[in-house]
């Protein structure tokens, strides 16, 4: 498999600030309790973080960031775990591979939600056809499962982005069946996700919203 991350977009300056670089216990923020309580929701969970394949990396939004700017470093921040999983997923135990995208601080015109929906829906569109899914956590935001089971509350911001796993992941798009469908069928062949978009957020903003808006944060 040949590197990938050349037609990646490039980030707005100044944005984002790396604040914890990938750790499967990274500074600034408290993991544990969170993923133990998650451990029943993700029979997945406990096996990856047990051979630590779960790994967290750290953005904060700088002083008077706005949402446009924050978006476009997000998304790049989404693009790089993407590839980071993409060589792994193939190797033994690949499927427990989850990479984490987390977000603090405050921009200066949009909450934790409306900067994680587009980047989140970006990304899982251009990266499920080839095996990769996305997640989106808000701060404090309450979820339920699809057995309708109430999931702890994220204490911080964050993307999760994972393996695919093709025989249960298309049940989480049933909003989305072209896209499930492409996960079903999933196979990383090697392909360049940006080989037919254009390598600017603008660009890919606009790609994305031509397909079914995401749900309003």
């Amino acid at each position: 498999m040949t590197a990938r991350s050349d037609g990646a977009p490039r980030p707005t300056a100044g944005a984002l600030r790396l604040t914890a670089a990938r750790s499967e216990q990274p500074t600034g923020i408290d993991v544990d309790d969170y993923l133990a309580a998650l451990h029943e929701h993700c029979p997945f969970l406990r096996p990856s973080t047990t051979r630590g394949m779960t790994g967290w990396t750290v953005y904060e939004i700088a002083p008077g960031a706005h949402r446009y700017a924050v978006e476009a470093e997000l998304f790049l921040a989404g693009v790089q775990a993407a590839e980071w999983i993409r060589p792994l997923m193939a190797r033994p135990h690949g499927l427990l591979t989850c990479e984490n995208v987390v977000l603090v601080g405050q921009c200066a015109d949009a909450d934790h939600r409306e900067l994680l929906a587009w980047p989140h829906w970006a990304l899982k569109n251009l990266y499920g056809p080839v095996g990769v899914m996305f997640g989106k956590f808000a701060e404090g935001a309450a979820e339920t499962s699809q057995t309708g089971h109430d999931i702890p509350p994220a204490p911080f911001s964050f993307l999760p982005v994972r393996a695919a796993v093709r025989p249960l992941d298309p049940r989480f798009l049933a909003d989305t069946p072209d896209l499930a469908a492409a996960v079903a069928k999933a196979v990383d062949d090697g392909r360049e996700v940006f080989e037919h978009i254009p390598c600017e957020w603008k660009a890919v903003r606009e790609w994305a919203s031509s397909m079914l808006r995401p749900p309003r944060p």
